[in-house]
């Protein structure tokens, strides 16, 4: 008898600066799925945060156009109804939830808490993980308490710039120098981030990045190789093997990360083996630090004049694009793309199940 179909619900697009990449990232992923297996039914988020459903797919769509599912109407009570549905009596239309949302309002802990209420299984990281993983200085106060070695920061709220950007100018040109690195706290794939040489240039940046969220962080400049480790698993998760990415432009921004596909990726990252061995150790601590689940990538300097393994940051949503290091060093260590999606499937389902013999009550 041939095995039933899971039904996988995508979940793409949203509200964030990230938009464009989450639905480059769906069409990889649809296109990558074993159709014999799985079913799938696609959600997309507008940019303006309306939920729309589609019909349930036996193979994937051709063009990416299709994902913004032009034909379906923007019903969010109807696309939030197939994942509710089985709190009200019904049985859920959907197996397994497979955010592939970017950034915030969907990699930060707020889509992760919906499939929480639903109490519906779902690929990746926890509620937990997913907030503490897209906030770059929760994530690295985090990595500090595990004692990983990451370069100098700062960072302040739209507040303290409005009424202390002086005095907080001071400081940063103190404790970093130049040039340093401006980033929005809570955003990924490099949107928002800008290099500054100068106080002028500090200044544009940080009044950029407040563009995107209302918290700043500011790095300094690490002369830097940068490598990536992807890891996979819960209780017990496996790290793949490292990969270098040599940037197309002067870092690693978002032309480089997704339009202009000139950057290389060095798969595996030629270094010795026994940096390859700390590389995969220290992403399986940036790992445990954030208490993951699932999947996440780890990106680390490693400094030019001494060799020193310095953690940048994690994403627990890590890009699925034909550019994307994630799937490319599980493919190198051994794990095709759609073995990949199988066993972060069983993941999901794994720790659905073990979540579902806890009791939260007192009975």
């Amino acid at each position: 008898m041939e095995a039933a179909k899971l039904t996988v619900g995508l979940v793409y697009g949203g509200k964030s600066g990230e938009h464009e990449v989450s639905l480059q990232t769906a069409f990889a992923v649809m296109n990558a799925f074993d159709y014999s297996k799985y079913e799938i039914v696609p959600f997309y988020i507008t940019k303006q945060g309306l939920w729309k459903i589609g019909e349930t797919l036996g193979a994937p769509y051709s063009g990416i156009e299709q994902l913004k599912l032009p034909d379906a109407s923007e019903d969010m009570n109807a696309a939030l109804g197939a994942v509710f549905s089985g709190l009200t009596g019904g049985e859920s239309a959907i197996d397994v939830m497979f955010p592939l949302l970017h950034g915030t309002y969907g990699e930060d802990g707020t889509i992760q808490g919906l499939f929480e209420m639903a109490n519906i299984p779902y690929i990746g990281a926890g509620v937990l993980a997913s907030s503490a993983g897209m906030d770059k200085v929760v994530m690295k106060k985090l990595f500090a308490e595990a004692g990983l070695d990451q370069c100098e920061y700062y960072y302040f709220n739209l507040s303290s710039w409005k009424y202390r950007s002086h005095e907080l100018i001071i400081s940063m040109e103190d404790k970093l120098g130049y040039p340093v690195f401006v980033k929005p706290a809570n955003l990924g794939s490099s949107v928002g981030i800008s290099k500054a040489v100068d106080k002028e240039s500090l200044i544009k940046a940080v009044d950029f990045a407040f563009r995107y969220d209302t918290k700043v962080i500011v790095e300094e400049f690490i002369d830097a190789r940068e490598v990536e480790v992807s890891v996979l698993g819960n209780d017990e998760p496996e790290a793949s093997v490292p990969g270098e990415i040599v940037s197309s432009g002067e870092y690693y921004d978002y032309a480089a990360k997704y339009t202009d596909g000139k950057s290389q990726m060095l798969i595996p990252a030629p270094v010795d083996p026994e940096v390859a061995d700390r590389l995969r150790e220290s992403a399986l601590s940036a790992f445990r630090a954030i208490e993951g689940s699932g999947i996440t990538r780890a990106d680390f300097f490693l400094r030019r004049s001494d060799g020193k393994i310095l953690i940048n940051e994690v994403n627990t949503m890590p890009g699925f694009t034909p550019f994307s290091m994630y799937p490319l060093l599980w493919r190198e260590t051994g794990l095709s793309y759609a073995a990949l999606l199988d066993r972060m499937i069983e993941l999901a389902l794994e720790r659905y199940r073990f979540r579902q013999s806890l009791k939260f009550d007192n009975e």
